[in-house]
């Protein structure tokens, strides 16, 4: 169906809207939840879609675009959605506080089942208004769209479809610890954005206080926090930053995380589900639309697509609004907007800058392809015949606007375009002379006259190397981030990283480049830095003979080039 003939067959708007502010819902367990209602200015039954988050329902009426304090970080509460878009096309929309933060009652718990549990009994109790038919689905993205996954999976029966746009699914691996780094940068900024007063740690609701110091001290004692003055102050005032206190308490997996882990109730998901994030969204959402893409066997959709604000969608959300009307037209009103008998998949493909559909992922074409790590930064399809090695080593004290030490391999410039369109996995073997560090590594596009742009990375820490053979794919090594394994320092190791989902078209002329550090800076990134090692290290990267150091690459073929 034509871009014309869908936009003619999903609703137009035909409503004004009217509000109705602090309306309270009485949870199962007797704490009242607010949440503010807009509604079609006309009586009537509607579809109603649930907005829900800690950022406080009271800030979806701040309309104004003014530049967040943080450029990287936009104003949560204007993640809910457009109401007026939906109002004016006949659905309602509902954007709720969730327990213990804005004005609702109860104690704030992070995603935890209560809140999850919340969720269920607020579409129940929309479906029962004199203005719903319903008919219920979700709206909104980051912490908004964590929630639809959760809300889903307590299977209301009133929620019909859901739209998670920019979520993670894995809130230990996507969010809290990059390959078990602590993503301190995000964490750090993030707190100050939430409607939460007075939270209580999570840590002090399941473990003794006994338990508590003994962790603190550890800490205390650890070369990372005593070269952090920020994690320092943290561990000394727990309530500064309750949640990230609570993160550094636990650093492995485990049922602390899963509890917040969409990816561990996919089988309880059973709705049709629109997925969509963006390719720069490596470091928290890209990895968990494809994750649930995976993992969710329901009618589904996925768009992976590109912004141009450094900070992702803008503030207020408003992105694929009509998208989004097009998805719940066909689910929720029982428009046919043709939606559902398209392809399934839609990429932006990079340096094409095109839009293509695609019927699986990864793509069923791809041909994978390994590049090896050689001499002098090289990096090509043949394995180098004599060994080798390239050192850096981490500085700890690096000055503030200044790029970590790296070493860098670069294949030869491509003769014709090359795409590379899926997930990527970086191998090698390298020799550490302490018994931990960490591991970053970089891919880059590179032009002709130098100038390069970021693609997507990877983390690793050494010793939470282990593989989890039954999760693990070629393409995707699946660390079990349960504890440290042991490293040998003077010893070859060889580690296997997962390096977030990419698509790129390599020009002519143009180059890959991998850079591997072991930190990273806010010279490159603000806020997406981690809890580095601390410890000046010697790393060496080795690669040729024995040592087969590798990208695994997704290349795909161009149409003429398939078998």
């Amino acid at each position: 169906m034509s871009e014309q003939d869908w936009r003619s067959r999903v609703s137009q708007p035909r409503y004004g809207m009217t509000v109705r502010h602090g309306v309270m819902i009485t949870t199962r367990d007797g704490t009242r939840l607010a949440c503010d209602v807009y509604l079609p200015d006309r009586p009537g039954r509607y579809p109603a879609l649930l907005s829900y988050s800690h950022y406080g329902k009271d800030l979806q009426r701040v309309t104004g675009k003014r530049a967040p304090l943080s450029p990287l970080i936009g104003n949560g509460g204007l993640e809910a959605g457009d109401s007026e878009y939906f109002v004016s096309r006949g659905y309602v929309h509902v954007i709720a506080d969730a327990r213990g933060s804005g004005d609702s009652e109860g104690e704030y718990c992070y995603q935890g089942p209560k809140e999850q549990e919340d969720g269920y009994d607020i579409i129940e109790w929309m479906a029962e208004q004199e203005w719903c038919d319903g008919n219920c689905g979700m709206l909104g993205m980051s912490y908004f769209a964590v929630m639809q996954y959760m809300v889903a999976a307590q299977q209301p029966p009133h929620l019909k479809a859901i739209v998670p746009y920019e979520a993670l699914t894995d809130r230990y691996r996507q969010s809290v610890y990059h390959g078990g780094l602590l993503n301190e940068g995000f964490w750090h900024q993030w707190w100050g954005h939430v409607s939460v007063d007075g939270m209580t740690p999570l840590s002090h609701g399941y473990l003794p206080q006994a338990e508590i110091d003994r962790r603190v001290a550890l800490l205390m004692d650890s070369p990372e926090v005593k070269h952090s003055p920020y994690l320092h102050i943290q561990l000394k005032y727990p309530r500064k930053n309750p949640l990230l206190f609570g993160w550094l308490l636990e650093p492995f997996d485990g049922p602390f995380y899963w509890e917040r882990s969409p990816y561990r109730m996919f089988d309880r998901i059973r709705i049709p589900t629109f997925l969509a994030t963006r390719w720069t969204s490596w470091a928290v959402h890209l990895a968990g639309a494809f994750q649930a893409y995976e993992g969710i066997d329901a009618p589904k959709k996925l768009l992976i697509m590109e912004t141009e604000s450094t900070m992702g969608p803008l503030r207020p959300w408003s992105d694929h609004h009509d998208l989004i009307l097009r998805w719940y037209d066909h689910w929720l009103k029982g428009n046919d907007t043709g939606y559902m008998d398209e392809p399934p998949i839609q990429l932006l493909i990079k340096g094409r800058n095109e839009y293509r559909h695609e019927h699986e992922w990864p793509l069923a074409r791809t041909r994978w392809t390994r590049m090896f790590l050689g001499a002098d930064g090289t990096l090509g399809v043949d394995q180098p015949a004599q060994a080798g090695e390239a050192v850096f080593h981490n500085d700890p004290d690096l000055p503030p606007g200044r790029l970590p030490p790296a070493v860098s391999f670069q294949t030869a410039a491509f003769d014709d375009d090359v795409e590379v369109t899926g997930p990527v996995a970086f191998y090698f073997h390298a020799v550490l002379d302490q018994p931990d560090a960490t591991w970053i590594a970089t891919l880059r596009d590179v032009a002709p006259d130098g100038t390069s742009r970021v693609l997507t990375k990877g983390w690793l820490r050494a010793s939470q190397r282990e593989l989890d053979p039954a999760l693990s794919k070629p393409y995707r090594p699946w660390q079990k981030h349960t504890g440290k394994e042991h490293i040998e320092p003077g010893r070859s190791h060889a580690y296997a990283m997962e390096i977030r989902e990419v698509s790129n078209l390599f020009k002519a002329g143009h180059r890959l480049a991998l850079d591997v550090r072991g930190q990273d800076s806010t010279a490159e990134d603000p806020i997406w830095v981690h809890t580095c090692n601390a410890i000046p290290t010697r790393h060496a990267v080795q690669f040729g003979a024995a040592f087969e150091s590798f990208l695994l690459l997704p290349v795909i073929p161009e149409k003429g080039d398939q078998p």
